[in-house]
């Protein structure tokens, strides 16, 4: 352990794996975070209350304060005063609104260089995710693989759809830089918007191979390896890419 007594993230990935202690506050964090996937909420929405939370999760409402710090600190959930619980939606953090003004969806062009975009910024998310995954970030990243990998199998579309943003955005919330966090789910949101304005929905073509390429981003943050996170990634958007260049060939050209 460092000088300063704080774990690096290799160490509590260690503990997690040995069954050695874990404080209960980084475990309610942790069911948190699957209640709101079993309550399917969406960015904005509101959540439980702390009473409410301590209650279904049969713990004291100390603890569960706790956790939604850890949980406000990864931006997963936002606390506001008087108000209550809220799942994070980082809306502005990078003026989101001035990306959405010039974005044309049906501009080929503006899709490339968006794919271009999000390959320097989800390597840079994955490099770093590597060095800096806490075992909370890492488990809630390999259940969004797992979400997608379900909804290819099950032939369940907003099923993968949906694992597919938590995935990505997962890997952004573990980089810890709340810029990369806002950009990620901001080039996302753009995509989807080119997605069905552009070709009058999501691209599927490359489903199967994309549940495995998650796959790679997985085991590479889980086992440290920034570089190998960033290859994976960057190959995954340049796969995602030319998916999208095929798709687009058979509605132009048959």
């Amino acid at each position: 352990m460092p000088a300063t007594g704080r774990t690096t993230p290799s160490q509590r990935r260690h503990a997690e794996s040995t069954g050695a202690y874990r404080p209960g506050y980084e475990l309610v964090a942790e069911q948190i975070l699957q209640l709101i996937a079993e309550l399917q909420l969406q960015p904005g929405d509101r959540m439980p209350t702390e009473n409410d939370l301590a209650s279904r999760l049969g713990t004291s409402r100390t603890v569960v304060r706790e956790a939604v710090k850890i949980l406000s600190a990864i931006g997963r959930v936002r606390a506001q005063k008087g108000r209550g619980l809220y799942v994070t939606d980082d809306e502005g953090l990078l003026g989101s609104t001035r990306w959405g003004s010039f974005f044309l969806p049906t501009d080929l062009e503006h899709v490339y260089q968006l794919f271009e975009f999000r390959r320097v910024q989800e390597g840079a998310a994955s490099r770093l995710a590597a060095a800096r995954a806490t075992p909370v970030e890492l488990r809630a990243i390999e259940t969004a693989a797992e979400m997608c990998r379900e909804g290819h199998v099950t032939g369940q579309r907003a099923l993968f759809d949906r694992g597919d943003d938590d995935f990505h955005i997962g890997i952004a919330t573990a980089s810890h830089n709340p810029f990369l966090v806002a950009a990620v789910r901001e080039a996302r949101r753009l995509q989807r918007q080119s997605s069905t304005i552009g070709l009058h929905g999501t691209v599927g073509g490359h489903a199967a191979e994309a549940v495995e390429e998650h796959a790679s981003i997985c085991r590479a943050i889980r086992d440290g390896d920034p570089e190998a996170a960033a290859r994976a990634a960057m190959t995954h958007l340049d796969n995602t890419l030319e998916d999208y260049r095929r798709e687009i060939q058979r509605r132009v050209f048959g």
